[in-house]
This record gives C-alpha cells, structure tokens and sequence, in this order.
C-alpha cells in the first residue's frame, strides 16, 4: 500500500485521525437502521486511508456538507467528503472528485411543472439545503426563482413534504431524495438536472500543504478499483467514478 508520511505527521493526533463523514448525501453515506453503523463510500474511504496512514478512525457524522464546512476552522475533524465548490475553497482544500453525481429537483405528482427548466420562472420557490453544492451552485447562478433554505437536506425534504415554506419544489442529490421520497405516488422527479456534482475529500484550509498527498491517495484508489467495487459493495452501481485527474 502507497505510504503518505505528511499526511499522516500532520494530521494524526494520538494514533486517531478524526474524520468527518457527511450524511447528507445518502448515495455516499448512511446510518445503517438497525444497527446504527455508519457506511457507504465515504466511510470506506476514510478506514482505507486511517490504514494506510497506520492510525484508529474516529469518525464523526454531520447531517450536511455546509456543517462539515462550517466546522472546518474549529479543529473537530482533519479529513472530511463534501462536494467541490468554489464557494467553499476559504474554508477547506479539496482532493481531485472520487465520484460525480447530480443534483435534481422533486414536486408533488399534481405540479404543472416538468422539467428542471420549468424553475426558471417568476414566483417559483425552490427548497434546498442551505450550504449544499447545489445551493451553491444556484446561488451562483441565479435565476427568476426564489430558493427557499433549510438547514440539512433532510429538514428540506420534511419541510417540503409537511408544506413548509410554501414551496413548488424541493432540490436534493438524486439518490438522497429516492430515499426520502420512494415510490410515494404524491411526488415525482422532474426531467434534468440542476448541477454534476464531483465529490471529493476535504482539509481545514490550514493543511493545504497536504493537498496533493490527500489528492493521489484519491487517485489511487481511483486506479487500483477500489472506489468502483465499494460503491458497487453499496449499492450505488449507477454512480459513476470519477476519471482520472
């Protein structure tokens, strides 16, 4: 296995590295319901590199990326998993993407709207969680919409089923909202989507330095199939592995 000596003096605290696992994105990671364990990509990518670099996992849920970010200055967690975005490069630094997925957009089964194009409109409301990359990324690029915040994914999801906010729809990555939703007849996906989100791991922004080790410890797993089979291993068979850097 490739050794990663900076990472581990820097980051490495009492034989611990403290990891931030992000579980607002239920395709990457979840809470196993009947025995509370975490797993998912993230996870299985955090126990490789605390084995590569030697060291126990201490691994620390937050119910959203923008949490994650949030605590990046407060020296909770060393290494994290969120989306790439611009807009949070003053907090943290990102490795290159392990994995792309896509942001879409959910209404109820009676919504005159039909596509993701449909949102563009004035007097629309649209439900995201604050923080996320796809509000982020709408943010950026705004619109006629008003977007409409909650403070993770799944408290957008309960607000926007209970009639909170008073929104038309409700944006959240793919799988999460497949979760959260089902097969439930009152609701249904729109056409397109909103962002292709690349997923990457993350440090505070004081470890910078560490960027390109944390980066080719991505890569590598990337090349040897280790990312391919844990996602297949979790289910997640239609997401799709990020190309090389």
């Amino acid at each position: 296995m490739a050794t990663y000596t900076k990472m581990g003096e820097a980051l490495v605290e009492d034989g611990t590295l403290k990891i931030a696992i992000n579980l607002g994105n239920a395709a990457l990671a979840a809470r196993d319901a009947a025995t509370g364990e975490l797993g998912g990509i993230t996870v299985a990518l955090a126990r490789r590199l605390c084995a590569a670099l030697g060291c126990a996992a201490e691994l620390i849920p937050f119910e959203g990326a923008g949490k994650v970010v949030a605590a990046a200055g407060d020296d909770v967690w060393r290494v994290g998993f969120c989306a790439i975005d611009p807009g949070r490069e003053g907090q943290v630094v990102f490795s290159s993407p392990y994995v792309l997925i896509e942001a879409k957009a959910l209404v109820r089964a009676d919504s005159p709207l039909q596509s993701v194009g449909d949102l563009d409109r004035d007097g629309i409301r649209l439900m995201v969680a604050q923080g996320s990359a796809y509000d982020l990324h709408l943010s950026a690029h705004p619109g006629r919409m008003t977007l409409i915040r909650e403070a993770t994914p799944g408290a957008s999801f309960d607000a926007f089923r209970n009639g909170r906010g008073d929104a038309d729809a409700v944006a959240g990555v793919t799988q999460s909202l497949e979760r959260a939703f089902g097969d439930d007849p009152a609701y249904r996906l729109l056409d397109g989507t909103i962002t292709a989100i690349g997923q990457a791991m993350v440090m505070p922004k004081r470890f910078a330095a560490l960027a390109d080790e944390l980066t080719r410890f991505v890569e590598t797993a990337k090349a040897d199939g280790y990312v391919r089979r844990e996602l297949d291993r979790a289910g997640q068979r239609d997401l799709v592995v990020a190309p090389p850097a």
